[in-house]
């Protein structure tokens, strides 16, 4: 008996599929092939030929690029990056130091009558301290006056000796070494005198000692006073300076 041609096509479909479908369900899956092969990039350096880079597998390619391009760069930064990279840095640190000098500049600018009145009453300052130091020509009435201070309170004087001066910057010490013997009432009272001087005299290496037998105090001391030095001194100081270096 003979299908109709209709029928012949949907039962050969059906065949056809069912068929189809069997080989799928027993076909094993397909394994995985790994990302990455190691052995065979191993194999791919094995068998390079150094005399024909064109045959070289891509791989091997790609990996020598790479390695040449890493190089290179490495090459570049020790040999001429790092270089520039040290001198930008010193740059960078001079130019916040000229910064911070341009910055301190302009301060002072902004400030510059502020400065000069400071500058103008430190000077009038200066003028008055060194009024009270005594030039050499007054220095023996100076010494007069400290003698007077000690004999006016009762004071036995048993030593009055003045030293050699001793050069400083603009001015020169002169030490006097006294010895003085009285109560304790009037030598309290004479250094209170010598304070009032109108020079300045200092008292240094105070040492009182009492007497057992009438309970009088005898005072040891160094007093010092002080003198500016003129211009010619001051002159023959800073010639004799550097000599005096160059023997040390």
């Amino acid at each position: 008996m003979k299908l109709p041609s209709f029928l012949k096509g949907k039962q050969l479909a059906l065949g056809k599929g069912g068929s189809k479908g069997t080989e799928k369900a027993t076909e094993p899956p397909e394994p995985k092939k790994p990302a990455f092969n190691f052995n065979k990039l191993v194999e791919d350096f094995k068998t390079l030929d150094p005399k024909d880079p064109g045959l070289w597998a891509t791989a091997p390619k790609i990996v020598i690029l790479l390695a040449l391009f890493i190089i290179l760069i490495a090459a570049a930064f020790f040999t001429g990056w790092q270089v520039q990279l040290d001198e930008l840095a010193q740059k960078e640190a001079e130019e916040a130091k000229l910064k911070e000098d341009w910055l301190d500049r302009k301060r002072q600018a902004v400030n510059l009558d502020e400065h000069r009145r400071q500058l103008a009453e430190i000077n009038t300052g200066f003028g008055e301290l060194l009024k009270q130091l005594p030039n050499q020509s007054e220095i023996g009435d100076l010494l007069v006056d400290i003698n007077k201070a000690a004999q006016t309170r009762g004071l036995l004087v048993d030593l009055f000796k003045p030293g050699g001066e001793l050069a400083k910057e603009f001015y020169a010490e002169v030490p006097i070494t006294l010895q003085l013997t009285g109560s304790y009432h009037d030598i309290g009272s004479f250094a209170g005198d010598v304070a009032q001087l109108p020079r300045i005299v200092t008292l240094n290496d105070i040492d009182l000692v009492g007497n057992p037998k009438d309970g009088s105090l005898v005072m040891k001391t160094t007093a010092k006073t002080f003198r500016y030095l003129d211009e010619e001194e001051m002159a023959k100081r800073r010639k004799s300076a550097p000599a005096a270096k160059a023997q040390k």
